[in-house]
């Protein structure tokens, strides 16, 4: 008997195979494919006919493990058709390193395994009313979004959510947007549930890694903390899925196989018929849109756990605080600072730039160094004493020779986290203090750290937005925004959306122990308007007015927008391409097509880019007419093309 198998590599279609084996859709299996074995699985179409002549090969084995389920392959070839991504690296996503794992023994799952649920968790009536409002559709799929003032406890709710599910034998999947710093996460659940949930991120061992996909195949693990990529895990009983952080912009993964995490669950989830709640504390404008055509149902938590106050926010004028020279912190800072370090707060000096400074400059002859690789600059890390790429990872050192003949005598420009952490040292010598940005919380000290920091062990922190990302701080009252005035500027059309989030996300870090705390803002912009959109307490107010400007402009969520980026080391020959590509989508498309232009970073990693961007009605299909284009077009083996759908950076 024929069937299709789908390997897991670069092909859009499975490849036929006998076998006199009683196979499935969904069976998984071993089959010759060149000069190799490879793993596969029964999918739920064959191949195209085409009119060459292939000598069907024979499958040679069935792997004795659960099967893949029919609803997860309908996932696969959906997200294949909206992506524009082929099967076969769609299958990828699901195998591990190629593979699928058999079963290991029971004890091995130990850990993993429900036991006594605890309950000396109390809701408050909001909480218990927001409770019931996203238990109604239990067994079918519904979105529902949990918005809630950082702070109200939306955890505790969604975790009594989940709870409801497992006792019935499902399974559970929460999807974090920075899986690396979960300890705190972690240990919250532990406490709730009484079992450990199973992580899933890159940097857990290939061993556990193994126990979890063949716990979570087999039905033997019941809950999933994980990244992006734990969103293609084969479970076998999911019964709801949590995007916690709906609005976080890490959800988007932008290499490899491009997709945005958040969308792609609401889509698993619908195939799956099962609920998600989308959790966070300023959605993003794609869901509240939903929420305006009814199309999600919502809930929202306007207080604070036990009736803490939200931060009050103060405004020091860097016009009339004049800043001493190489400083970056205004006197007037320096004096509210320290009344909060009298009182014992903890103080977050926040600048949203990692390393010492963003700019290297030779006083002698004026040269900005910038990467070798990547039309970037390279910015300086003081603690490494080097000059370093953050989008190739190239690394210089400083003795270089100067244009002029001599060495460089290096002058540094702009701040970044190294040189605060250096002014904060020097402002407050006997305070403990630490840098909190992913050069320095990305290591096994980072559990100690947090500890440290929750235990008030810490007394000032300097943080860039991974500060902002879900922590929970009791002793932090006191918070210096430092760069206010660099963060709302540029092109991006989602610049006002991000700041609103980062700085509603942020200030939640303060006051959620029910001390008074204040956010500092430092700002040479004596038009507060900025600053009063992002303090509002109801962020909806702001969404509504930023929909509006949305819908005048035909702008996404309004319309569908899909970037071409195509990139080669060979210059000429990509302007020459990417007019042709234009030329082609213009004469099959009836959609906007805009550009080439040159990426606003043109080089990376050695390779220029140029982009185009399609402006599609929504509803139209584009994806698919897209596809055919795409297919039909001979692209030259030294041009690489990327396609990003829905894209919400423009780099």
């Amino acid at each position: 008997m024929k069937y299709p198998i789908l390997i897991p590599n670069i092909f859009n279609f499975p490849f036929t195979y006998e076998s006199d084996l009683d196979l499935k859709v969904g069976d998984y299996v071993y089959v010759p494919f060149g000069k190799s074995k490879i793993t596969g699985v029964v999918w739920n179409s064959f191949e195209k006919k085409n009119n060459k002549n292939f000598q069907i090969k024979k499958i040679l084995k069935k792997i004795e493990i659960e099967s893949l389920k029919k609803e997860t392959i309908t996932f696969l070839n959906w997200f294949s058709e909206y992506n524009l991504v082929p099967k076969g690296m769609c299958l990828k996503l699901l195998l591990l390193s190629g593979e699928a794992i058999t079963n290991f023994e029971d004890e091995d799952y130990q850990s993993y395994n429900k036991k006594k649920f605890v309950n000396n968790f109390t809701l408050s009536s909001d909480q218990r009313e927001t409770l019931d409002e996203m238990s109604k559709k239990n067994n079918k799929f519904r979105v529902h979004l949990l918005q809630g003032t950082t702070g109200s406890g939306k955890t505790i709710v969604y975790f009594k959510h989940i709870k409801q599910l497992l006792e019935k034998g499902l399974q559970a999947m929460i999807l974090l947007p920075e899986i690396g710093l979960t300890a705190e996460f972690e240990n919250k659940f532990k406490e709730f549930f009484g079992f450990s949930a199973a992580v899933w991120h890159s940097g857990v061992t290939p061993k556990k890694k193994k126990i979890i996909w063949s716990g979570i195949s087999s039905g033997k693990i019941n809950v999933i903390i994980g990244a992006r990529s734990s969103l293609f895990l084969p479970f076998k009983n999911l019964g709801i899925i949590i995007v916690d952080e709906e609005h976080d912009q890490s959800f988007k993964q932008d290499e490899g196989v491009i997709y945005n995490a958040r969308d792609m669950a609401i889509a698993r989830a619908n195939f799956e018929n099962i609920p998600i709640n989308l959790v966070t504390a300023v959605p993003s404008i794609e869901t509240y849109a939903n929420i305006k055509k009814k199309k999600y149902s919502v809930s929202r938590l306007t207080k604070r756990y036990k009736d803490a106050n939200l931060p009050s926010y103060e405004i020091i004028d860097l016009k009339k605080n004049i800043l001493d020279k190489q400083s970056w912190i205004a006197n007037e800072t320096l004096e509210k600072v320290n009344s909060h370090l009298k009182k014992n707060d903890q103080v977050l000096f926040f600048i949203n730039r990692r390393g010492f400074a963003p700019y290297a400059l030779c006083k002698k002859c004026l040269n900005v160094f910038s990467c070798p690789n990547c039309s970037i600059n390279l910015v300086y890390h003081k603690h490494k004493n080097k000059l370093l790429c953050h989008y190739c990872g190239f690394q210089s050192q400083l003795n270089r020779n100067c244009k002029k003949g001599e060495t460089c005598d290096f002058v540094f420009s702009g701040p970044g986290v190294e040189r605060i952490s250096e002014e904060v040292k020097l402002k407050f010598p006997s305070k403990k203090m630490l840098i909190f940005s992913s050069d320095t919380m990305n290591k096994k000290s980072s559990k100690n750290k947090l500890e440290d920091i929750v235990k008030g062990k810490i007394d000032i922190l300097i943080g860039t937005q991974l500060i902002s990302k879900g922590f929970h701080f009791p002793k932090l009252n006191c918070i210096v925004i430092l760069d206010i005035d660099l963060n709302s500027n540029g092109h991006d059309l989602r610049t006002a959306e991000k700041n609103l989030q980062l700085y509603h996300q942020l200030s939640g870090r303060a006051g959620r122990t029910g001390k008074p705390a204040t956010v500092y803002f430092q700002t040479y912009n004596s038009n507060q308007r900025i600053i009063n959109q992002i303090t509002n307490p109801d962020p909806f107010i702001f969404l509504e007015n930023e929909l509006k400007l949305r819908e005048k402009n035909n702008l996404p969520p309004y319309e569908r927008f899909v970037s071409l980026i195509l990139s080669s080391i060979n210059e000429k020959n990509l302007e020459k391409e990417s007019m042709n590509i234009k030329k082609m989508l213009l004469k099959s498309l009836n959609d906007k097509v805009l550009g080439p232009v040159n990426a606003p970073i043109y080089r990376v990693k050695r390779k220029y880019r140029q982009r185009l961007l399609i402006r599609s009605k929504k509803g139209s299909n584009i994806q698919k007419r897209l596809s055919e284009i795409l297919i039909a077009y001979k692209l030259p083996k030294e041009i690489k093309l990327t396609v990003d759908v829905d894209p919400i950076t423009f780099n």
